[in-house]
């Protein structure tokens, strides 16, 4: 079983850390990459949204450098 963070962009994701812990996998946006990351049994938590809406039709960039 694995943990993801979908789409944390701020303070949000220190308060999701403290709840669920630290991920396994970050992913910057819902699309169709992420969509078939999340196995059965995984664990999902989306800072907006939920496993059911539809995936973006744009891929995010696996990496965002600061």
């Amino acid at each position: 079983m694995a943990l993801h963070f979908i789409g944390f962009r701020g303070d949000e994701y220190s308060r999701a850390v403290r709840v669920f812990g630290e991920p396994d996998f970050i992913h910057i946006g819902w699309d169709r990459w992420a969509k078939l990351e999340v196995m059965p049994g995984d664990v999902a938590v989306f800072a907006r949204g939920t496993a059911d809406d539809e995936p973006s039709a744009f891929g995010f960039p696996d990496l965002r450098e600061t």
